[in-house]
């Protein structure tokens, strides 16, 4: 892909010699060697990639880039300098900097970066569209076996069918039945829920079908049963496999009569409802084991979805994380916050027993662990920490609340790593898929002495 890229420096070789490198890899490149005048153009054009120098006259690079983020521009700024230590680094990637290059700059280097820019912008666009597409509601997905399973929603949600909605604990199937009423002919009418396995076994009936004033101890007024308050609309029955049995058989007759009768009350009531209901159980197992009804396996068993776990649909994984965090993003206030592409090959890489509330827990907890604005496979580590203590086959047990055992696990990570790469921090910083000004702030943090490291 061809960039536009700006460089500003004040030594004319360092002009000659960068922008002859970006043009033999296909890029353009605008130079400057005064940072005043280099203000202005960046504030005039647009450009993918801005590369300064740090040490110039009239305006340090640390202060241009301060004035660049204060102007409103986004453009991704790398730092360069041939005088570099721990806290000019960490300084320009306070500041907002993408990068810090030490002086000499290989071509390699120089490449790889205006690649890993170009990437981050383009994951932004991708980022930003994707919120506009979901907004804050919907099912999100992107690959074909949920674009399948939706199909078959389409279809069943236009019947008067019933539903019985499987999968394990997490996987969404509230939202599946929901969107079932939205999409079908008593979408005006209400969609009530009850889950089954939330209500203790002697108030449930009273739930369902409602009670009579003075009908039993505590019935102080008449009560509308979930059945009557769903009437012309949809009733969704969460959890249905753990329903006691007794109730089953009253449920059953409710099903096949389409009537009710409140506790207490002297006749029944008419009731036109649509029933789906919902279980992470295996039913069949169930009525094996005499724990479900048969008879009444057969009345909801009529049309089955079946969602899949997490772990199978790794492709959605990359639109449901920038779904969640443009979620909470937008719930907090925080500033947007992108995933590199090696962040999301880790989060697709977890098994997510605890499926999409676990993935939006986990989002949660990256936006806070974020350097910057970007989440990379470091973050991933630290709001995982089971795969963090399995880095490097470390054994860990830490101690303290979790914000600082991940610590533990990050600076021991970190060390054991430094350590493998010999004290070299370039191919540390590879490794771990951080920046390498990032893995000098991070060590900072973490209070990790790299002197001391090398003295070891």
């Amino acid at each position: 892909m061809k960039a536009q890229l700006f460089i500003v420096d004040d030594d004319a070789n360092t002009l000659a010699s960068l922008s002859r490198a970006f043009r033999l890899a296909g890029h353009d490149a605008t130079v400057c060697d005064n940072p005043i005048k280099a203000l202005e153009m960046i504030k005039a054009e647009k450009y993918d990639v801005i590369f300064s120098d740090v040490v110039m006259p009239a305006m340090n690079g640390l202060e241009l880039l301060e004035k660049i983020k204060a102007a409103g521009v986004t453009t991704p700024v790398v730092m360069m300098s041939g005088q570099a230590h721990i806290e000019m680094a960490v300084k320009a990637t306070q500041l907002g900097a993408l990068d810090f290059l030490e002086k000499p700059i290989s071509t390699d280097k120089l490449l790889l970066t205006v690649q890993n820019a170009l990437q981050l912008e383009r994951l932004k666009q991708e980022n930003q569209q994707l919120r506009q597409q979901l907004g804050s509601g919907g099912i999100v997905f992107t690959g074909e076996k949920m674009r399948k399973l939706m199909a078959q929603v389409e279809r069943v949600a236009a019947s008067e069918t019933r539903v019985c909605i499987l999968g394990e604990t997490g996987t969404g199937k509230e939202l599946i039945a929901r969107t079932i009423h939205d999409k079908s002919p008593r979408h005006a009418g209400p969609y009530v829920t009850l889950n089954c396995a939330a209500v203790p076994a002697e108030l449930i009936e009273s739930e369902l079908f409602g009670h009579e004033k003075g009908s039993f101890t505590g019935a102080a007024s008449r009560h509308i049963g979930k059945f009557e308050q769903a009437t012309d609309g949809t009733l969704f029955l969460d959890e249905i496999g753990d329903m006691p049995l007794a109730m089953q058989a009253k449920l059953l007759r409710v099903l096949e009569q389409g009537e009710v009768e409140r506790i207490g009350g002297d006749k029944p009531t008419k009731v036109n409802v649509r029933v789906v209901v919902a279980t992470h159980r295996q039913l069949e197992e169930q009525v094996k084991q005499g724990n479900f009804r048969q008879d009444l396996f057969h009345r909801i068993f009529v049309f089955p979805i079946v969602l899949p776990p997490l772990r199978e649909r790794q492709e959605d994984i990359p639109a449901l994380a920038a779904h969640f965090a443009a979620q909470i993003v937008k719930q907090n206030s925080w500033k947007e916050i992108t995933f590199t592409p090696e962040a999301l090959q880790a989060l697709q890489a977890h098994s997510w027993p605890g499926n999409i509330r676990e993935l939006r827990n986990v989002v949660e907890r990256l936006l806070l662990f974020a350097e910057g604005d970007t989440v990379t496979p470091a973050t991933v580590q630290a709001a995982l920490p089971s795969q963090a203590v399995a880095v490097g086959g470390m054994a860990f047990s830490g101690t303290g609340t979790l914000a600082e055992r991940v610590e533990q696990v990050e600076r021991q990570m970190i060390v054991e790593e430094i350590k493998r790469h010999n004290q070299n921090i370039t191919n540390t910083a590879k490794a771990l898929g951080l920046e390498r000004s990032h893995l000098y702030k991070k060590c900072q943090q973490l209070g990790i002495d790299l002197k001391e490291i090398r003295k070891e």
